[in-house]
C-alpha cells in the first residue's frame, strides 16, 4: 500500500508540475498594419547623430549587462555571448544606414554591410543559425514598427519614424521581458 501511495503521490507531484507550466503566459505578438501611411517614405541614406554620452548607452543596459559591443561584429559573436535573450542576435545597428521602402517592404543597409528585409504586415518565424524566434512588422501609425520574439518571452522592440519635416529619421530600440525593459535606445539619424 506504501508503494501505491508513494506512485499516486508521484503522478500528482508531475501532473501539478506540468499544469503550473502551462499556466505561464508566454506573450504573443500582435500583427501590423501592412499598408503604409500616405505621405510616409523611410527611403534614404541616414548618418547616426553622434550625442555624448551615446556611446555608453549603447553598451551597457540598465543593468550594466553588456548588450551591444562598441564596433561592429559577427551575428556569430554576439550569438556566443547573448546570456539568455536569444532575441539580440536579430538586432543590427550602424552608423550610416542605406534605407529603400517599396510599397510591400523596406530594406536597410547598415554600414554597406548587413541588409535587413522587412515586409509589411508580416507574421513569422525568423532564424540565425539554430535559433529561431517570432517576427511582426508593419505600422503604427505613422512609425514602422519591428517586435521579434524569442522562446525565452524575452522581446526586441524597434520602432522608426521621421521627424522636423522628414530630415530626422528616428529609431527606438527597447528590449523587454515580462513588461521590465532592460535595455532602452532612441537614436537619431539625419538624412544625407
Amino acid at each position: 500500500m506504501h508503494v501505491l501511495f508513494s506512485r499516486n503521490l508521484t503522478y500528482l507531484i508531475v501532473i501539478g508540475c506540468l499544469t503550473l507550466a502551462g499556466c505561464g503566459s508566454r506573450p504573443v505578438l500582435v500583427s501590423k498594419n501592412a499598408r503604409t501611411p500616405t505621405g510616409v517614405d523611410l527611403s534614404g541614406f541616414w548618418q547616426l547623430r553622434e550625442t555624448p554620452g551615446a556611446a555608453g548607452a549603447m553598451d551597457r543596459s540598465a543593468s550594466g549587462e553588456r548588450l551591444l559591443p562598441t564596433r561592429r561584429s559577427t551575428r556569430a559573436a554576439r550569438r556566443r555571448g547573448n546570456n539568455g535573450a536569444a532575441v539580440r542576435v536579430f538586432l543590427e545597428y550602424g552608423k550610416s544606414l542605406k534605407i529603400t521602402q517599396t510599397h510591400y517592404s523596406v530594406f536597410i543597409s547598415y554600414d554597406r554591410s548587413v541588409v535587413e528585409e522587412f515586409t509589411f504586415g508580416e507574421n513569422r518565424l525568423v532564424e540565425i543559425g539554430p535559433i529561431e524566434a517570432q517576427r511582426v512588422s508593419g505600422w503604427e501609425d505613422s512609425a514602422f514598427v519591428v517586435e521579434t520574439l524569442d522562446d525565452s518571452g524575452t522581446t526586441l522592440f524597434e520602432s522608426w519614424y521621421l521627424e522636423d519635416s522628414g530630415r530626422l529619421l528616428v529609431r527606438d530600440i527597447r528590449i523587454s521581458r515580462e513588461e521590465k525593459d532592460s535595455f532602452n535606445l532612441q537614436q537619431k539619424f539625419d538624412r544625407q
